[in-house]
């Protein structure tokens, strides 16, 4: 993916930012540091991953700091990968421009709400499964029981909504397919894409509100910010 970022519109502090020599700032090179340690390490990934039983088996208990801690772990190579190039490529250009304490607090700020809307929803599914009463209710829920909850990506939806949020007219193209447009259209199709497949069930397995969920804090927080002009 490339991108082309207008900057005819932008605050002065925002051009000097982004002018700045080419490398990744502070918080996006070393968020990126938990990830490999922690992927790489089974037992560890399963007690910081956000557990939702009682019992050591299949999951360890739940703890507090899992609610943190869940946002460095990741289900596999590409899961990390995936999340780790795309906060290299919108975390970068957003933490010069909102300066790396705030792009901190806004990263902290998405992972949180995601994983709130995503504690949300399972509650109503659980709900709906124990009011079913069905056997295939009674499966889905123990699915859902001993499932764990892990991974960056609602922050990372977070950080690409931000992106089109301060860049709405910059430019992206997609190596495949070869499509480029900008940047406010392409998160919006993500949005639509996750509100899709997480209200018909579509990829089982993936925590689509949780991305909702980064994406929404994340849009309530620039806003905040912007009406109190406090942006940058």
């Amino acid at each position: 993916m490339t991108m082309q970022l207008p900057l005819s519109g932008a605050s002065s502090r925002m051009r000097r930012s982004i002018s700045r020599p080419t490398g990744c700032p502070p918080i996006c090179r070393s968020a990126r540091l938990p990830w490999f340690v922690c992927a790489s390490t089974p037992s560890v990934k399963r007690s910081l991953s956000i557990s939702r039983t009682r019992e050591a088996e299949p999951t360890p208990p739940f703890r507090p700091w899992q609610v943190i801690t869940h946002m460095f772990m990741h289900g596999g190579f590409w899961h990390i990968f995936f999340n780790m190039y795309t906060l290299f490529i919108f975390g970068t250009v957003l933490e010069r421009s909102l300066g790396s304490r705030k792009f901190l607090i806004f990263y902290f700020v998405t992972g949180l709400g995601a994983v709130a809307l995503h504690t949300g929803v399972e509650w109503l599914q659980a709900v709906s499964y124990l009011s079913a009463g069905t056997p295939a209710a009674a499966a889905a829920y123990q699915r859902l029981l001993y499932t764990p909850t892990l991974g960056a990506s609602g922050a990372i939806y977070g950080v690409l909504l931000g992106y089109g949020m301060l860049f709405p007219d910059s430019r992206l193209t997609l190596i495949f397919p070869p499509v480029s447009l900008k940047a406010k259209w392409f998160v919006l199709i993500f949005a639509a894409i996750e509100l899709l497949t997480g209200v018909t069930g579509t990829n089982d397995g993936v925590a689509h509100f949780a991305h909702l969920g980064g994406m929404l804090f994340g849009w309530l927080l620039i806003r905040w910010w912007r009406k109190r002009g406090k942006l940058y």
